[in-house]
């Protein structure tokens, strides 16, 4: 599997730096290029736009400033699926394209439509959409992926976790997963396990730290953090995922701040990533 033998990159999830890409995109793509940045993965797609620019002005952005973007987050839903036709809808071969077109190799999904987590069939059929996608995806040379969040630890069908689910029901060839650590661990939920029940199985990491809060970004009394201040150990997890994982692509996500800019964030947890010798 060439993929496992890819190229790492550290890069970071553009939600990290969110206020700052919508008052100004271009002036926050170049202090990220700045602090030392070759990769961003985006947040924000919508009408064939990435934070307001067609996919050929934004890839002129970043190529100018000597960036790429090899992953991106378009959430999936039903609405991308013509059950008449059997096919996909346009909007969704759009944002495989345009995907393409930036040099993406990953279309990532950060969720999944709540609709379709309620029984058993359903699930089962968006699993089968994300199976289509990646069909759509390697017609383009990429791959389509899916990012958890917490549910997936926690709920349940037939017994079996939703996570197992999902993992054993996705084709590696055509489905990859980002595995984002952090938001799991507030519901127990551990990477290291996970990674060696599905080796090879995560070409893509969103690398956090977690500190205890009362609330929390998820409701689960734990928000993120400066990699290195927290509880998770991201380190110990980054090399793990490198070794047995298949992981290539490391990319920073920070969604609390603790009287810190996010963009301050950004350059101590680059800084401080550069370190762990991956």
């Amino acid at each position: 599997n060439t993929l496992l033998k890819s190229k790492v990159l550290i890069g970071i999830q553009l939600y990290a730096v969110r206020e700052d890409m919508k008052k100004n995109p271009l002036a926050t793509l170049t202090a990220l290029s700045q602090m030392g940045y070759q990769h961003v993965e985006h947040a924000n797609y919508n009408n064939r736009k990435f934070y307001g620019y067609s996919a050929v002005e934004f890839k002129k952005i970043l190529t100018d400033l000597g960036m790429t973007m090899p992953s991106g987050h378009t959430v999936m839903t039903t609405k991308h699926w013509d059950s008449v036709k059997k096919d996909f809808t346009d909007a969704w071969k759009y944002t495989v394209e345009d995907a393409a077109t930036i040099g993406q190799t990953y279309v990532i999904s950060p969720s999944m439509d709540e609709t379709l987590t309620k029984n058993y069939d359903s699930f089962m059929f968006q699993l089968e959409l994300f199976n289509k996608s990646g069909a759509l995806c390697k017609t383009q040379g990429m791959k389509f992926g899916y990012h958890n969040h917490n549910f997936e630890f926690v709920e349940k069908f037939n017994g079996k976790l939703l996570y197992d689910i999902l993992l054993q029901n996705t084709d590696p060839n055509l489905v990859m997963h980002q595995l984002d650590f952090g938001n799991m661990f507030g519901v127990g939920a551990r990477g290291e396990e996970w990674m060696k029940k599905y080796p090879g199985r995560y070409a893509s990491l969103h690398v956090k730290d977690e500190i205890k809060v009362e609330v929390g970004e998820m409701n689960d009394g734990y928000d993120s953090t400066l990699l290195g201040d927290g509880v998770v150990n991201p380190k110990a997890l980054c090399l793990l995922a490198k070794k047995i994982s298949g992981t290539h692509h490391f990319i920073i996500e920070q969604e609390s701040y603790q009287n810190r800019t996010p963009l301050e964030c950004a350059k101590i947890n680059l800084d401080r990533m550069k370190t762990w010798g991956l």
